[in-house]
């Protein structure tokens, strides 16, 4: 009677329940498909607060960022800036040899993915106490997922409530000759490159978002001739002109061939040619060639479609991250439009939490400071809004910059390429967003990021005491330009008439 009382109750309030039974009992409080950085800490939170939960996942532990996306590429670029530095090195008076083995690159890149692998392990979630499958899930009803774990057979886990957490895969669009082309994405570059004695001579990237150019610069500092094509007129197009313009700088300073306008035609896999489409036909010649033009969210074969959800899009979700199914959430890459570990761990609060508190208390996920990086070199870093999106909302904002060519420590290592801006509201020193292009910048966002999430201005970070000499210095030093600009003329006017009156 109780049961039928809940089911009834259930199917008026959301009437996309009707065509399914709810179960009388749950296996688990919370079911999460997908181990990579939502889903791992989705579960974790659930065992933390006592619940039973059970992740499932059908390939590796750690998802794309520990396997084929933040850790081996963050590795990559950190051993092609040594290179660098090495072949630079002459201008101190250091002779080091510029002799790069890409085989030790390689065993380098993968002994980091080695080293963490075990705080994302299956023995590990285990030991917390979490219900780990390795296995396909397929949603059954929205309560039931069936499991078909790799030693063939099959489980149905009931869940009160489920988190999605399957992430995207790279996007590879359809050109005339694919298919033998010998393609390589984001998820395959790393096993073709373990496979190689040598960098390869020439590489071909198609695509001038962040991956395509942290991977240009690194891959031509480690010795490969790297052809970056962009159908768009400039590099980075969600962010401003400015960055794209010293994005193609760097690109063009590290010998990247970079075609902008121009789309791929056709590709001659036999011959290794690629036929590109442009003001001027041209063509160009391959070793390996790298697709990176987006990732798309993992929705297929997960019984979504019969459920009534569009496997084409992103997952639609609510505020609290809930889906179609008030009991089904969300996060991460399956979702719209932050693609960052950063953020997927960040939803996963939001997911994991209501799904297992939201009868007592929702939780609405907040996204006014999300920051992120490229990581080239030096890095470029952004939270909140840019001066293209302010001019595109039409929020009047004012911009203080502070040139790194003034940071003693950026000239203590000769790095002075780069710069920081600030945009703020005008008559204020409410931060509305910050850009920064440095060595450090990754690091650098934070203070920015802080004061910005807890409403502090740059007033805040000017009267804050910064260690001499650091990267982290220049954010004081931009706020002080903001000061110098602001400064209230009729007090500094009172002032001068004080202190000449106390001279007699």
């Amino acid at each position: 009677m109780i049961h039928w009382i809940k089911q009834s109750w259930l199917n008026l309030r959301y009437p996309v329940y009707k065509p399914y039974a709810m179960p009388h009992k749950f296996d688990t409080n919370l079911l999460v498909i997908g181990a990579g950085s939502a889903g791992l800490v989705s579960a974790y939170i659930a065992q933390v607060v006592g619940a039973k939960v059970t992740l499932v996942e059908a390939t590796k532990m750690g998802g794309d960022c520990l396997n084929t996306g933040c850790v081996p590429s963050k590795t990559l670029i950190h051993c092609a800036k040594l290179a660098f530095d090495a072949e630079q090195s002459s201008r101190i008076g250091l002779k080091l040899s510029g002799e790069i083995d890409f085989g030790v690159v390689i065993k380098q890149v993968q002994a980091s993915v080695t080293t963490i692998e075990p705080h994302d392990s299956v023995a590990r979630y285990e030991s917390l106490g979490v219900d780990v499958l390795t296995g396909f899930a397929r949603m059954i009803d929205p309560w039931r997922a069936e499991v078909t774990l790799h030693s063939g057979e099959t489980r149905v886990i009931s869940a009160r409530s489920v988190v999605l957490a399957t992430g995207a895969a790279p996007v590879v669009p359809e050109f005339s000759g694919l298919e033998g082309s010998g393609y390589l994405t984001t998820e395959t570059l790393w096993e073709r490159f373990g496979e190689l004695e040598r960098v390869p001579d020439r590489l071909l990237i198609v695509g001038g978002g962040p991956i395509s150019c942290e991977l240009a610069q690194a891959m031509a500092r480690l010795g490969s001739q790297v052809t970056l094509m962009e159908r768009g007129s400039r590099l980075l197009r969600k962010e401003d002109t400015e960055v794209s313009e010293f994005a193609l700088q760097l690109l063009n300073e590290a010998g990247v061939k970079v075609l902008l306008n121009t789309e791929l035609s056709q590709l001659h896999g036999a011959k290794k040619l690629a036929d590109l489409k442009s003001r001027e036909s041209e063509s160009v010649e391959y070793d390996e060639l790298l697709l990176a033009v987006g990732r798309r969210a993992r929705l297929k074969n997960l019984g979504l479609g019969e459920l009534g959800f569009d496997t084409d899009q992103p997952l639609e979700v609510d505020e609290f991250l809930r889906t179609r199914y008030p009991n089904i959430f969300a996060a991460g890459d399956i979702i719209a439009p932050y693609q960052f570990t950063h953020t997927a761990s960040h939803e996963a609060w939001y997911a994991s939490v209501n799904g297992l508190f939201g009868a007592i208390k929702k939780f609405k996920a907040d996204y006014s400071v999300i920051p992120w990086t490229t990581f080239m070199d030096p890095e470029i870093a952004r939270v909140g809004l840019s001066e293209l999106e302010a001019a595109e909302q039409q929020i009047s904002v004012e911009v203080t910059r502070f040139d790194m060519t003034q940071s003693d420590r950026a000239v203590s290592e000769q790095s002075t390429a780069g710069f920081i801006k600030v945009l703020t509201k005008p008559g204020s020193d409410q931060i509305l967003g910050a850009l920064i292009i440095a060595p450090r910048a990754g690091e650098m966002l934070a203070e920015f990021v802080l004061a910005m999430k807890h409403g502090l201005g740059l007033k805040k970070i000017m009267g804050t005491i910064h260690t001499y000499p650091t990267w982290s210095e220049a954010a004081k030093s931009t706020a002080g330009n903001w000061q110098q600009k602001n400064k209230p003329d009729w007090a500094l006017k009172v002032s001068k008439k004080y202190h000449d009156w106390m001279r007699g």
